[in-house]
């Protein structure tokens, strides 16, 4: 096949193309490309010049027809190429490689998807279905004619809907029900005669909580069947039904090939394997993984796998495991030595070999002295042989090179707490604690059923205090065995406490910590003294240039010792520049921070992170808000912090980082890191409202409040209570918000901070709108405009205006309230603010919503979108999908509307409950109008119960809904 041919590419799954290259081909009239796609369907088959006449005309062909077909087939030779256009036998074909056609592509990917789910992936089973269905661009074989383009357009149509289906599916399967209601319920308001789809449907309801529109569905589903087709639902989805009705739990729930053994040979078969634990559990992954990796042996390379981990992690037992179900691969024998690598004398080559060569059938007498000629005989004796080496407890690669066999068909696993990066060739496995599944499984297997069963959430707390460490749950699991009056919750309660955690992990001579401080005491004082001081910082991880700030060391000698902590598996490396500890390991690098170091030492430390945090979270916000209202003492910071190329790189730093520096927030306690901490919380509180921070950030706040409290500094107080204000804010707990801003107002007014008493009156303004206490909202807004005027800052002006719009809609002052909105709108643009113009233009959106303005209405609430896309504020998202979806509504896209009402479902909205129950009446109404009369009579349920609650005004109208339905509803 010539390179032109290669360069051909062609799409079916949608317009009838090709390309050559980069270059698209034109080819020709609409009966021509019939012709193509008849061709490039049969996947290099012949087709017959009269296969080709029905396919293009059918049953009334032209007089001419085949002179025509002729004609066509060859005017596509000359635009693709002799070699791909073939005549055969009075017909043609096109002779392509299979991944020139889309369609081709789309169902090796398909077949990669069952693949993966069959081996227990079902994420990759669907991102590979996922990326299968992004072939198709509209509808297939659009615009061809001919009665075998249209039978293959209903074909492929029809089995793009069943792969949606599995796709979502698989996305039940891995847990992602809320996200898929939202596709479901547009799918099937475009299909409503697919039950299927109303099967996954109503089960993604069901797994959401949402209990009664799930049942709803199905109403709506018997319906609409008898109506249309006279037929009752299927018996899968009439069965489904039944479950749903007695919440049924199972709803919640969702060998390697052996290779033939070869004959066995007359020399000596060494079985010197340990026996394998009785109660191995998980790992099938890497059994598999291991398993397929070992099945290379009987071919032209030795396999060697070596397995690395921190001690406890299961490294020997799996490999044990691993050995005896590979035993088959390797008939002449299986060798094994522990080598002692982490004790004080691990044993030399020569020593392992002198054990070996007796069992492979070499005379005591003849074994040399020298360990050259023992590695060469030892070689010798393993040729032509298939032998399985474990080499257990490795210290570094010199101690097993001359250990390794030097033929094809034998194979060698190691285990070692180093990452064996020098050993040439070795599969390297990075082995991780189990799976909280997996855990709870190991510790059932040793406790008994019965003890787990009674108190199953207990069992999983004494799994997951274990950091799901197979040696820490088996010295658990020991313990409660041994002691038979002890409950699982005595035991969990035992492990709750961090301080005491390590001892309580100890059982006869097995001792996590004892384990650690092997790897610990072989670290030189430089990696020692990281290793501890690492330790005192909170958070899951932690990247280089924080590492570095904590460390107060350049980046490229922190590198050296992180990569060294690494490479003895007291530290992972769970990405490029991220490091982290396993839960365990950093309590012990604590207890000897607590030994071996100064306290001022340790806080001077937690304050450099904190300080490169602030630093950098700083420009960060200057970004949003150039010019940002900071507190009167605010900073200034010691760290110049990192910089960023766009703004895309800051955004994905601050949400990257959220959880490191929130987390280092809250163990500030006093002194400097309390002022840091407060200042953090001032300059990150986008994350208030990202919906997916909001809890860590809240509680950081709460955690800095009281610390300040405690200590008298009103100042970091009413940062901190600024801050909560912003969290309840976001959740509609106006009550408690209320609290907090008029505290945080009474402090700033102590400490004579404008800044501080303007954001506290302008947040009880929007409290107050919100509780629907209008003059009060009023006076507190007055109050900020009069503090941004004071402190000279053009965008708190601007937030002001955008506030008072707000109130001047809830008062029916529309026009008054679009222009304050373009008013505030026009200083955003001009100061460069980009969050705050969001923000602005979503209030002007509200504010032509009321003035029946709907299309300008949509403009701005999609360009608010847009950043709130960008800056990953999930609440904005989700509350802004809510007001489109009304102006939606408003204009007659009835499912539009209900596909964002379920888009603000699936991420949250601001404003918590409240504005959930005004989504779902907004989802019923969109619901009823497409004919789901029962769903949406779930929804304006749902929605008035939500309501009620809250004592909201917005309760009448879901009470109103349902009225004409005879639907019971509280007064």
């Amino acid at each position: 096949m010539t390179d032109e041919t290669e360069e051909l590419r062609f799409s079916v799954l949608g317009p009838v193309r090709a390309w050559r290259g980069g270059e698209p081909l034109q080819m020709g009239s609409p009966q021509q490309r019939a012709l193509l796609a008849a061709l490039l369907l049969r996947d290099g088959r012949t087709a017959t010049a009269s296969e080709l006449i029905d396919a293009i005309w059918g049953d009334e062909p032209p007089t001419r027809a085949l002179a025509v077909t002729r004609t066509y087939a060859s005017r596509l030779r000359k635009v693709l190429s002799t070699t791909a256009l073939v005549s055969e036998s009075g017909g043609y074909a096109l002779r392509l490689k299979r991944d020139a056609l889309d369609l081709f592509v789309a169902q090796d990917l398909i077949d990669d998807s069952h693949r993966a789910h069959v081996e227990g992936d079902p994420v990759r089973a669907s991102t590979l279905l996922d990326k299968s269905l992004g072939l198709w661009d509209g509808e297939p074989l659009a615009n061809v004619p001919g009665p075998y383009a249209e039978n293959q357009r209903v074909r492929l149509e029809e089995w793009r809907l069943q792969l949606l289906e599995t796709r979502l599916d698989l996305d039940l399967e891995v847990g992602a029900h809320a996200e898929a209601v939202s596709e479901l319920t547009a799918l099937t308001a475009a299909h409503p005669l697919r039950e299927r789809m109303r099967e996954l449907l109503m089960l993604a309801l069901y797994r959401s909580g949402r209990q009664a529109e799930a049942l709803a569905v199905y109403a709506d589903t018997r319906r609409l069947l008898a109506d249309e087709l006279g037929v009752d639902p299927n018996p899968e989805l009439s069965r489904l039904q039944e479950r749903i009705l007695r919440a049924d739990d199972t709803l919640h729930d969702v060998g390697i090939e052996r290779a033939p053994a070869a004959a066995p040979g007359s020399f000596p078969r060494p079985a010197q394997l340990p026996a394998t634990v009785p109660d191995f559990t998980g790992r099938a992954s890497f059994v598999r993984e291991l398993g397929e990796q070992l099945g290379t042996a009987d071919g032209a390379v030795m396999a060697v796998s070596s397995f690395a981990g921190i001690g406890g992690v299961g490294k020997t037992t799996l490999a044990v495991h691993v050995a005896h179900e590979a035993r088959r691969y390797f008939p002449d024998g299986q060798l094994y030595a522990d080598l002692q690598g982490t004790g004080s004398r691990p044993l030399t080559p020569s020593d392992v070999l002198g054990s070996f060569l007796p069992v492979l059938g070499v005379p005591e007498a003849a074994i040399p002295g020298a360990l050259e000629d023992r590695t060469a005989l030892y070689r010798s004796a393993l040729a032509d042989r298939r032998v399985l080496v474990l080499l257990d407890n490795v210290r570094d690669a010199a101690q097993i090179r001359p250990l390794l066999p030097g033929t094809a068909g034998c194979a060698v696993l190691v285990t070692s707490r180093a990452r064996m990066v020098d050993l040439p060739g070795a599969h390297l496995v990075d082995l991780d604690v189990m799976s909280p599944e997996e855990a709870l499984q190991l510790f059932t297997r040793i406790v008994g059923l019965e003890r787990v069963s009674e108190n199953r959430e207990a069992a999983l707390d004494v799994v997951a205090a274990c950091g799901f460490l197979p040696l820490a749950i088996r010295i658990a699991a020991s313990r409660l065995a041994a002691r038979r009056t002890w409950t699982v919750s005595v035991l969990a309660a035992k492990l709750a406490d961090e301080r005491r955690r390590l001892d309580e992990l100890q059982a006869g001579d097995l001792a996590v910590k004892a384990t650690f401080e092997v790897g610990y005491g072989q670290l030189e004082p430089a990696q020692a003294h990281a290793f501890r001081i690492l330790g005192l910082a909170d958070g899951p991880d932690i990247s280089l240039a924080a590492a570095a700030a904590l460390l107060g060391r350049p980046e490229h000698e922190t590198e050296d010792l992180l990569e060294a902590l690494v490479d003895t598996s007291l530290l992972e490396s769970s990405a490029p520049g991220r490091y982290r500890f396993h839960d365990l390991v950093r309590l012990y690098a604590r207890a000897c921070a607590e030994r071996d170091e100064r306290p001022e030492e340790g806080e001077a430390a937690l304050a450099r992170l904190l300080d490169f945090y602030l630093a950098t979270a700083t420009q960060v916000c200057d970004g949003l808000r150039p010019g940002s209202l900071l507190p009167r003492d605010f900073g200034p910071t010691g760290h110049p912090g990192l910089t960023f190329g766009t703004r895309r790189e800051a955004v994905d730093w601050l949400h990257t980082e959220a959880p490191r520096l929130l987390a280092g927030a809250r163990q500030a306690t006093g002194g400097r890191r309390l002022r840091l901490a407060a200042d953090l919380l001032w300059v990150t509180r986008n994350l208030a409202e990202s919906g997916t921070y909001s809890r860590e950030y809240e509680t950081a706040a709460l955690a800095v409040r009281d610390a300040a409290r405690s200590r008298g500094d009103a100042g970091a107080e009413a940062r901190a209570r600024v801050a909560i204000t912003h969290v309840h804010l976001v959740a509609g707990w106006y009550e408690d918000a209320d609290d907090e801003a008029r505290i945080a107002a009474e402090l700033a007014a102590s400490v004579g901070d404008p800044v501080l008493g303007y954001r506290a009156e302008n947040d009880r303004g929007i409290i107050a709108f919100n509780e629907a206490r209008y003059e009060a909202a009023e006076e507190h807004l007055r109050r900020a405009a009069e503090s941004a005027r004071t402190i000279e800052s053009d965008a708190a002006v601007a937030g002001a205006l955008c506030s008072l719009s707000r109130l001047r809609l809830v008062q029916g002052r529309v026009p008054e309230a679009v222009d304050l909105a373009r008013q505030g709108i026009g200083v955003y643009e001009r100061t460069g603010h980009t969050l705050p113009l969001a923000n602005a233009r979503y209030a002007l959106g509200l504010a032509l919503t009321q003035a029946g303005r709907h299309t300008d209405a949509l403009e701005q609430f999609s360009r608010a979108m847009a950043v709130f896309e960008a800056e990953r504020q999930l609440l904005r998202q989700g509350t802004t999908h809510f007001r489109i979806a009304r102006a939606e509504l408003a204009v007659g896209n009835t499912a539009r509307a209900a596909r964002h009402c379920e888009h603000a479902l699936s991420i949250g909205c601001v404003g918590g409950d409240r504005t959930h129950g005004l989504v779902m009446i907004t989802l019923g109404r969109a619901l009823a109008a497409l004919g789901q009369q029962d769903r949406a009579r779930a929804c304006w349920l749902e929605a008035n119960s939500l309501l009620e609650a809250l004592d909201a005004p917005a309760a009448e109208e879901a009470r109103a809904l349902l009225k004409p339905l005879g639907a019971t509803v509280a007064p």
